[in-house]
């Protein structure tokens, strides 16, 4: 038997913010399948720390109710998105959107790995889209004037780690990599966050690849 595993852990406790009933109904129903997660009703003084959000097109709307779940509510949001167009890719992250998936792969497993990475301030973007942010924000630099001075603001193993992350490998991955130790992946992590008030790593990357260090 698994269940004495997920009894190990606390259960990560998920508010569901869909545009209709069946979405709200069929998410709920996969996420309470796990046993390491409990879905509460939103609302009231109690936020979750976890918001799984689903949307069939991004507006202005959306993009404002995930910065207002980031910012004011405190969440890790999880995007559940039929379709994000390159203009909309850049305002999900710097929302501080960490995970998305796209709504057609969203098993109930798939999902709970999203809530899992969420949960641990991880990234967890689908591939596709992840080459996407990286040839929209290419294009923008090729565009861009030649501004000698903006590109400083990143160590040299700050961009090792970022660009390890953007390529989709996780910390344990980076380190053995780079020939360092976790706590020094994660401590390189965290200071680059800190210091340049990002959000989390997905946000980390948006901003090496908008400054033109990756």
């Amino acid at each position: 038997m698994h269940s004495t595993d997920h009894q190990s852990e606390p259960r990560i406790s998920v508010v569901v913010r869909a545009p209709d009933p069946i979405s709200l109904a069929g998410v709920t129903s996969q996420l309470s399948q796990q046993r390491g997660v409990r879905v509460v009703e939103g609302g009231g003084e109690f936020r979750a720390p976890v918001a799984v959000v689903v949307t069939a097109t991004m507006d202005d709307a959306t993009i404002a109710q995930l910065r207002r779940l980031v910012r004011i509510d405190g969440a890790r949001v999880v995007l559940v998105a039929d379709q994000i167009r390159e203009a909309e890719l850049l305002a999900v992250i710097e929302c501080g959107v960490g995970a998305i998936l796209w709504r057609h792969q969203a098993t109930p497993r798939r999902l709970y790995r999203a809530v899992l990475a969420a949960s641990r301030g991880e990234g967890d973007l689908p591939s596709d889209l992840l080459a996407r942010l990286l040839q929209q924000v290419g294009q923008l630099q090729r565009s861009a004037d030649d501004r000698p001075g903006t590109l400083a603001g990143l160590a040299p193993r700050e961009v090792d780690v970022i660009r390890l992350i953007a390529e989709g490998l996780d910390t344990a991955e980076i380190a053995s990599k780079l020939s360092y130790s976790e706590r020094t992946v994660k401590n390189v992590l965290h200071g680059m966050t800190t210091r340049l008030h990002l959000r989390n790593r997905a946000h980390a990357v948006a901003y090496a690849l908008r400054e033109g260090h990756i």
